[in-house]
């Protein structure tokens, strides 16, 4: 294996993430998944994610004769080409913690899929960020009580398999309840998944499950963070880099994780290292400006301090991290240089700050895609 530079280690992670992210990105896999599935003429397509902008474009470019799309994603997502559609209309709304925007995408999507004839024929397009994006909400619940109810599973380190559990108690359209109230003549969902084991029944809190549709449906999962790493595991072996590992245990609270997984770096043999799945975080009160992947490149700095042959990416595929415009961070043996500093920033969720001050933050701006989170340690 060749022995790269600092510079070059931090660009062979660049190079080895952005094409595990393009791997899966929603306009791609959504094109690979209806050439390779049965004929489908759909009249209309639903995308509901931080990737529906990417999945409504590939669907729409196979299915170029669609009466007519609704796209619900996060601010700041939607492009000029999506925009820019007649037969498109757009909603963007907030993420993780869900707005009135929310509520009204809720309460379209509802329409429109119950106003949709009985010959009709329905493509619907999910993606991780679909829970907090649209909401329908029962008699005598409030918006605050949903926001309430989101800010306290956000900061007490609840799993997006609990929190989506939860969120499915309550919603009129998950759990499959959206697409029981259409009464046309077919479904076929297309997810892009963000949860552990790859469920359709809670990717989107289900959104996209069928089980309660009284009609012919079809879902199908069409990528995820194994494809995502198998990508990241060749594009590492075509830069002469040997990957020693390659598994989806990033599960779990962030600094249980920098502690297993830093220890194991100090004894690790060379070579290139990859974890695939979505840790937790308890945040303090009054939080500062970062996120669970930021806090977990942070706190692995620590386990390398002083190291010359090390470098750790870790980043969310979708581009975003918490409630900041970062997709994580990357470290190395020079970025533990003030103990204090990284401790305080690391109490108050603020290792964003601490990365900025650095220059070892990973922005890479909405991705159209999201399968989880991708740590990635080349030693060198």
């Amino acid at each position: 294996m060749k022995k790269p530079s600092a510079k070059q280690r931090k660009q062979h992670l660049l190079t080895i993430f952005n094409a595990a992210v393009s791997a899966v990105s929603g306009q791609q896999a959504v094109e690979y998944a209806i050439d390779n599935d049965s004929a489908y003429d759909p009249e209309t397509i639903i995308a509901v994610g931080k990737a529906a902008v990417g999945m409504c474009r590939g669907a729409l470019n196979r299915f170029p004769n669609v009466q007519q799309a609704f796209v619900v994603t996060k601010y700041n997502h939607a492009d000029e080409d999506i925009l820019s559609r007649q037969n498109v209309t757009v909603r963007e709304t907030a993420h993780p913690v869900p707005d009135s925007q929310s509520l009204r995408a809720g309460a379209e999507l509802c329409s429109l899929v119950q106003s949709l004839s009985a010959d009709s024929k329905l493509l619907l397009l999910v993606s991780g960020g679909a829970s907090a994006l649209s909401e329908s909400l029962p008699d005598g619940m409030s918006l605050e009580d949903l926001q309430a109810i989101t800010d306290d599973m956000l900061s007490t380190g609840q799993t997006i398999g609990q929190i989506n559990s939860r969120r499915k108690e309550f919603s009129q359209i998950k759990d499959g309840k959206l697409l029981a109230q259409f009464k046309g003549a077919e479904i076929r969902v297309y997810a892009i998944s963000d949860v552990e084991g790859d469920s359709i029944a809670t990717i989107g809190s289900g959104l996209g499950d069928c089980h309660r549709t009284p009609v012919k449906a079809h879902s199908s999962i069409i990528a995820s963070n194994q494809i995502s790493r198998e990508k990241a595991q060749a594009i590492a072996t075509g830069l002469d880099l040997k990957v020693k590992l390659n598994e989806e245990t990033l599960y779990g609270d962030v600094f249980e994780l920098a502690k297993t997984i830093g220890s194991s770096l100090k004894t690790a043999k060379p070579g290139v290292y990859i974890w695939g799945g979505e840790p937790t975080i308890m945040l303090p009160d009054n939080p500062g400006q970062g996120g669970r992947n930021q806090s977990l490149a942070l706190a692995l700095s620590e386990f390398i301090e002083g190291r010359s042959d090390v470098s750790i990416l870790v980043a969310g595929t979708d581009g975003t991290d918490g409630p900041t415009n970062a997709a994580g961070g990357i470290v190395d043996g020079d970025t533990y240089d003030d103990c204090a500093a990284v401790t305080d920033a690391l109490q108050r969720a603020d290792a964003g700050s601490y990365l900025l001050k650095q220059n070892n933050l990973l922005v890479t701006g909405p991705t159209n895609t999201n399968v989880m989170d991708l740590a990635i340690a080349i030693i060198d």
